[in-house]
């Protein structure tokens, strides 16, 4: 058993725990940050294999005026590459450049979609509607990371004339909070064009938050080396400024009114303030909050019903090629961030009622069931395609292209399949199956170049980074999410019903992303600063 006692432990070194811990650490705080994994960023990382290097959870990023300034406040320079994208359906390709490629995307789906021009237009409205409302919204440096004491020209010249923007723009993006799903028929007409545009995203995705995809488009960017890079140096910082970490450690459980955490050999952690910064699941099932105020106990309780209750977001299948083509001959296709969908027909009922029917009677189901849905699911499907070496060269060896293909996947499936004795030969028919469509439609060289390839499916995220239903981005949208999820009450997301214990990442707020995994990481710092 353990004595060392922290002035703050950080459960869990993704990106939120990595925030919190280096701004802890910067103040002079004795940090403990602990992984459950050998290396640390969660999502937010990348890995060689052969020479070929790949990133294991988000292709690219966004800064949303958070992770820029984030960087520069601790001190961190790190080196990026804009990470152009490309958009397309079936044969016709559109390279992403600037605002006016927005009307370009509107030629691309009126030559797809020719009989739809008024509906087309009223999306782009929306469209062009969400980027004024990124641009505000975003449209500054996020205070939280400035140090307004002492920056009073921000205050004056920034802050003081973009709240009002903020609060009227606030207003705005919460009247468009429904399903895009439900959104979109409202406006558009025809099934295929609505599942083109629906399908890239979650279900149930906040009509605000799907229609912002272009402005995403225009803001992302690549570290050189790779995504992995961010979690690297915001590590490095943490370890200067005297932070510990202590990776393979899963923490088991919490004693809240002995202030510990107890790890898998059952080694005591003891602290003055916990930042829980992984799968709040997980949190509320494991604490034990015997002795405290019954006030405390009751609210504790309550809440953990209600996020026991909740599910996790989709989860995605990302397959990782290692192909023997030179980076070029991709080049001439596409961007290295990829949005691609080989079938102009839409999913329509493929992803909803009939893999909820397929799911419902699984007993009766064969698994040749199984494999005539998964067929039709990556005919029509969307895949986000990243090719690495697109965006920095040297993550590729000399004439040879690593490729990452990822789409939506359902977890309830793959956990099903994995009870299986099928579960293998499941395994590599869907490998086969992405291979075979994604050649035959946009890039023909690819089977006969294949040098290897491997897969991470919902089960490998749950099992990697402990989050439930394999999540990425944290709640499922199709219920009621059990925390905040209205940006100007972004500040009291991090609060817990027990005052010394902080919740932190994407679990602490929805929807989330690497962004607001950032915010939280730092208003949870910053809480616990204030209170020393």
């Amino acid at each position: 058993m353990s004595n060392a006692k922290y002035d703050s432990i950080i459960v869990g070194a993704g990106i939120a725990g990595l925030t919190s811990a280096a701004y802890l650490a910067r103040e002079g705080k004795k940090v403990l940050l602990i992984e459950r994994n050998k290396e640390c960023g969660g999502l937010v990382n990348s890995f060689s294999v052969d020479g070929f290097h790949f990133d294991a959870g988000v292709r690219a990023l966004e800064d949303a005026g958070i992770i820029f300034p984030m960087l520069e406040d601790l001190g961190i320079d790190l080196e990026v590459v804009k990470s152009n994208v490309s958009v397309g359906v079936e044969n016709d390709i559109l390279d992403i450049k600037d605002l006016n490629s927005l009307n370009d995307y509107r030629d691309l789906l009126l030559r797809t979609y020719p009989d739809s021009q008024a509906d087309i237009d009223k999306v782009l409205s929306s469209i062009k509607k969400v980027m004024k409302h990124m641009d505000v919204l975003y449209g500054i440096e996020n205070p939280v990371f400035k140090d307004l004491k002492k920056d009073t020209q921000f205050i004056f010249k920034k802050l003081l004339p973009w709240l009002p923007k903020f609060i009227f723009t606030v207003g705005k993006i919460n009247k468009m909070n429904m399903p895009v799903e439900n959104y979109l028929k409202t406006i558009i007409k025809n099934d295929s064009l609505r599942d083109i545009i629906s399908q890239h995203f979650f279900k149930h995705t906040p009509t605000f938050f799907a229609l912002s995809y272009f402005s995403l488009y225009l803001d992302y960017f690549y570290p050189k080396g790779g995504v992995g890079r961010l979690a690297e140096v915001i590590q490095e910082k943490i370890i200067d400024w005297g932070g510990e970490i202590k990776t393979e450690c899963t923490i088991t459980r919490v004693n809240a009114y002995q202030k510990e955490v107890i790890d898998e050999n059952n080694n005591a952690y003891r602290y003055n303030t916990l930042i829980w910064a992984g799968d709040l699941k997980t949190l509320y099932r494991n604490t034990n909050t015997e002795a405290l105020p019954q006030k405390q106990i009751n609210t504790f309780e309550a809440t953990k019903v209600k996020m026991l209750e909740r599910r996790g977001g989709e989860s995605v299948f990302s397959l990782y090629l290692r192909v023997n083509v030179p980076l070029e001959e991709f080049r001439k296709i596409a961007n290295g961030h990829f949005f691609y969908t080989p079938s102009k027909l839409g999913l329509g009922e493929v992803h909803g009622k009939d893999l909820y029917r397929l799911l419902s009677n699984w007993k009766a189901c064969c698994k040749e069931d199984v494999y005539s849905w998964m067929e039709k699911y990556i005919q029509l499907n969307t895949f986000e395609i990243s090719i690495p070496g697109l965006k920095y060269p040297e993550l590729a060896p000399e004439g040879k292209t690593g490729m990452i293909i990822s789409f939506l996947a359902e977890y309830d499936l793959f956990k099903k399949i994995s009870e299986t004795d099928w579960k293998d030969e499941f395994k590599s028919k869907l490998e086969n199956q992405v291979i075979q469509v994604i050649n035959d439609s946009i890039f023909p060289k690819l089977k006969e170049n294949i040098i290897g390839h491997f897969s991470f499916s919902p089960i490998s995220i749950e099992n990697r980074t402990g989050s439930s239903e394999g999540a990425i981005i944290g709640w499922s949208f199709q219920e009621p999410v059990p925390v905040l999820n209205k940006i100007q009450h972004a500040g009291k997301s991090v609060l817990t019903p027990i005052p010394s214990i902080f919740q932190a990442g994407q679990w602490a707020y929805s929807p989330a992303g690497v962004p607001m995994s950032i915010l939280t990481g730092k208003i949870a710092s910053d809480k616990i600063i204030k209170l020393s």
